[in-house]
């Protein structure tokens, strides 16, 4: 039976606004905690903006009152008018400030957060990144911390000020007209229980619906990714007919929703106005039989209103919290991630450039069961070349990262300069080695920004004499804008071969003690590698030197190749040594690859 492809997202778990998932967010807030003064004089003016507007009903009823010949402050009705209009005024002014306030507090806040992201990331352990997809650490970055913005800039705003509306309404209300007050909040829970009700079936309905779209979104994600695949088997009407299906199950579901969505919208129109109705009539009695004056009826609508439009906001701020919670732990999980260390002191002396690995085992932690390197032992003296042949998987790579402590080995040690390399400062060690991979991914920046990468406070004639060094001064010279040309994002405005004489000459300009090259000239034509291989010629002077190797007649001028097999060196020698052993590993290596 085939696997079923497009299934849905799986369902998170709604976070409670209990104790502990308020504490995440708690969590967040030392980061707006240093903004304090702007964060507690933006809760004041959010409060006396609260608290001016209600004002606003009960001047209004009295306007209504003042009309009728009642007497109150004003009993010229146009002043009281002027009096709702500078009410409105003050109010805009406190709104204003309260906005500005949070605005600066978010974003300040929400800046730390970011940056303190990102440094927390970049200095995790390579273990971290096989773990995670680099879609969903940039969501961390982007969309959480939005989540997270929005919360304290606008949710948490709007808490405090339906609240302080909510209950200072209500407590107006029952000091102005009691009867009728106890009387709307008699029908307030029958409401609010369908609602409750009502909501929970339709937010799962719509969840349901929000599945199967996904499902049918990963079949076009699919279908594209493979695109060549599904041409070469003209699968477009197969791919076209199980999109239709998911589609079909889309609108399914989805007017199944919209039928109680609308049920629930029709009986929530009829009980809210119905609940009105009953509220005008009792307060039009109480009016009749003079228990309440008019302006006083038309203060208590208007207080309803605001109170009804607190108690509609806080659902959604309930839902926003809840979000925000989930975005506060997604956040705090990736702060509390360990980071990689320099806790050793930095070695003063010269890095020589010596390296011995000593029965070292390795397993990748992603990949428990599975050994990389079984029991490794070799060595490479200062100034040495070296190279490492095998079959894809045998170790060659591993060897580099854990040179690089990417990774802490199992078992063994690996020594620099004959001192342990769990001793060496870390950001000391990766300074001494320097890279030129296979393929060259540049950043979006210029030529000069990419040199520099290796010595950011290098000089031009630094730049350009690395540059000279690498072969690459011959075609930067020649563009519009020399060294402060745009190389495009990974470097895409420049050839194969540009590109890997700009790693050249950032390795130059690094000048490491110890120079790993990922076969460098493997994918390039002719004249491009006959110019790099000149570049890498000078740099590998006075180096130790560790070439992986990929094709074996570029490795001929080494001192020393090991051979890889399953994670264990099965042979060791000179290129000519090792290629005149009739039965050897390395021999068929060679022979295999000057028969293609």
């Amino acid at each position: 039976m085939a696997k079923k492809r497009g299934v849905g997202l799986e369902t998170h778990e709604k976070r409670k606004l209990n104790k502990e998932n308020l504490g995440k967010l708690s969590g967040i807030f030392r980061f707006v905690w240093p903004y304090k003064t702007p964060f507690l004089l933006g809760l004041l003016f959010l409060l006396l903006s609260s608290l001016t507007l209600l004002a606003f009903p009960y001047v209004a009823g009295k306007l209504i009152d003042t009309a009728q010949g009642e007497p109150w402050l004003f009993n010229d009705i146009n002043g009281i008018a002027l009096m709702l209009l500078g009410i409105l005024l003050v109010q805009s002014i406190f709104s204003f400030f309260r906005v500005w306030l949070f605005a600066v507090v978010s974003e300040k806040s929400m800046r730390d957060i970011r940056h303190a992201l990102y440094h927390r990331l970049v200095h995790l352990p390579m273990s971290f990144f096989d773990r995670r997809r680099t879609g969903e650490l940039i969501s961390r970055i982007t969309s959480d911390v939005s989540m997270l913005q929005d919360t304290f800039s606008v949710t948490l705003a709007e808490l405090f000020r339906q609240i302080i509306t909510l209950v200072a309404g209500v407590a107006v209300l029952f000091v102005m007209t009691p009867k009728l007050t106890l009387f709307m909040l008699a029908t307030f829970p029958v409401l609010v229980i369908i609602a409750m009700v009502f909501g929970k079936f339709i937010r799962k309905l719509s969840k349901a619906t929000q599945d199967e779209l996904a499902s049918a979104n990963v079949i076009v994600e699919e279908t594209l990714q493979s695109i060549m695949t599904v041409k070469s088997f003209t699968g477009e009407a197969f791919e076209a007919a199980r999109y239709g299906k998911g589609l079909n199950r889309v609108v399914k579901v989805a007017l199944k929703a919209a039928t109680y969505r609308g049920a629930f919208i029709s009986f929530i129109i009829f009980a809210l106005f119905g609940g009105i109705v009953a509220v005008m009539w009792y307060g039009a009695s109480l009016v009749g039989s003079g228990e309440m004056s008019v302006g006083n009826l038309v203060s208590f609508v208007l207080y309803t209103t605001f109170i009804g439009g607190s108690i509609a906001g806080l659902g959604d701020i309930y839902g926003q919290l809840q979000k925000a919670i989930g975005a506060s732990e997604r956040v705090l999980e990736i702060m509390g991630e360990t980071p990689e260390e320099a806790l050793k002191p930095v070695q003063k002396v010269k890095v020589e450039g010596a390296i011995q690995f000593h029965e070292v085992a390795f397993t990748y932690p992603t990949r428990a069961e599975i050994a990389v390197l079984n029991d490794i032992s070799f060595h490479v003296r200062a100034g040495e070349k070296i190279a490492l042949a095998g079959h894809s998987g045998a170790g060659k790579s591993t060897i580099i990262q854990l040179l690089l402590k990417f990774y802490d080995i199992q078992k063994g040690q690996i020594l620099i300069d004959q001192k342990p390399i769990q001793d060496w400062n870390l950001q000391q060690l990766r300074s001494q080695i320097g890279i030129v991979p296979q393929e060259v991914l540049l950043f979006g920046g210029s030529i000069r920004e990419n040199i520099a990468y290796a010595k950011p406070d290098a000089t031009e004639e630094e730049i350009i004499l690395a540059a000279k060094k690498a072969n690459a001064w011959r075609f930067i010279k020649k563009f519009p804008e020399g060294l402060d040309t745009l190389v495009g994002e990974r470097g895409v405005k420049l050839s194969g071969g540009q590109r890997q004489r700009v790693a050249i000459a950032r390795a130059i300009l690094k000048d490491p003690a110890i120079l790993i090259l990922d076969e460098a000239t493997s994918s390039l034509d002719a004249e491009s590698e006959a110019l790099v291989q000149e570049a890498l010629d000078v740099l590998m002077k006075n180096r130790t030197t560790i070439i992986i190797a990929h094709r074996l007649a570029t490795i001929r001028k080494v001192d020393r190749i090991y051979v890889l097999q399953e994670g264990k060196i099965v042979e060791e020698g000179s290129h000519d040594w090792l290629a005149a052993q009739e039965n050897g590993f390395y021999a068929n290596l060679v022979r295999l690859q000057f028969a293609e």
